[in-house]
C-alpha cells in the first residue's frame, strides 16, 4: 500500500509540474532540505536554488530547511554574501569592480556575518517572502505573503509585514509545547498516513489524543 508520494520524486504529483520537492533539485552542498518540503512556481519550481541569493562557498553559511515546508512562488533567501562593510565611512564595495579599487578589499572579519539561515519543519511561506541572513524560523510558523523576515520567528507563530512582526500565536502555549514534543514530521510515512485525519482537523482534541 502507498502511504503518500515518494519523497525522492521530483514532482510529488506528476500531473502538477509547478510544484516540486526541493531536496531533489538541490546541487549546492550548503543547502540542506528535508523530505516533502516543496516549492511552488509555475515558471519552474526546479530552479529553487536561484531563489537562494548571494550564497558563496568561501563564507561557509548554510541554508537549512526542515521537512514538510510549503514555499510559495517568489520566496527569496538572501544569504550572508549580500552584506557590505558597515564599520567604515562608506559601505560601497569598491573592490569588486577592480581597476585598482581591489586594494580596498575587506577582510572577512570586517563583513557582517549572521550565520546559517535555519527553517524548521511544517513552515508555510506565502509568495514573495524575503528572508534575511541568519534568521531562524521555528516549526509550524506561517509567514504572510510579501513579508520581509529580519529576525527569528518563534514556533507556531504567524508573522507578516516589512519588517515581519508577530501577528498572533497559532495555538495556546500548552498545545505548542505538545506539538513540539510530538514532532509528527519525523514519523514514518505509515504513521502520518494513519493520522492524517487528526493532523488536518480543526478539532484540536484529536491531535491531543495522539499517543495517549
Amino acid at each position: 500500500m502507498q502511504y503518500g508520494p515518494d519523497p525522492n520524486a521530483l514532482y510529488p504529483n506528476e500531473n502538477i509540474k509547478s510544484v516540486c520537492f526541493i531536496k531533489n533539485t538541490v546541487t549546492r552542498p550548503n543547502i540542506i532540505v528535508g523530505d516533502y518540503t516543496y516549492y511552488s512556481d509555475p515558471k519552474g519550481p526546479e530552479r529553487f536554488e536561484e531563489r537562494v541569493t548571494h550564497h558563496y562557498d568561501f563564507l561557509g553559511d548554510k541554508l537549512i530547511i526542515g521537512r514538510f515546508c510549503a514555499i510559495g512562488e517568489g520566496v527569496e533567501f538572501i544569504m550572508n554574501g549580500a552584506n557590505h562593510r558597515m564599520g567604515s565611512v562608506t559601505t560601497y564595495p569598491f573592490n569588486i569592480f577592480g581597476h585598482g579599487w581591489e586594494k580596498a578589499t575587506p577582510s572577512l572579519e570586517e563583513l557582517p556575518f549572521k550565520g546559517d539561515t535555519v527553517v524548521g519543519n511544517d513552515v508555510w511561506f506565502g509568495q514573495n517572502v524575503t528572508v534575511m541572513p541568519g534568521v531562524h524560523i521555528g516549526d509550524g510558523a506561517i509567514v504572510a505573503a510579501s513579508s520581509v523576515v529580519t529576525k527569528d520567528v518563534p514556533p507556531y507563530t504567524i508573522v507578516g509585514g516589512n519588517p515581519a512582526r508577530v501577528i498572533k500565536k497559532r495555538f495556546d502555549d500548552d498545545l505548542i509545547a505538545y506539538l513540539l514534543e510530538l514532532r509528527w514530521w519525523d514519523w514514518p510515512a505509515k504513521k502520518i498516513f494513519e493520522n492524517l485525519d487528526a493532523l488536518c482537523s480543526g478539532d484540536l482534541s484529536k491531535i491531543r489524543a495522539i499517543g495517549k
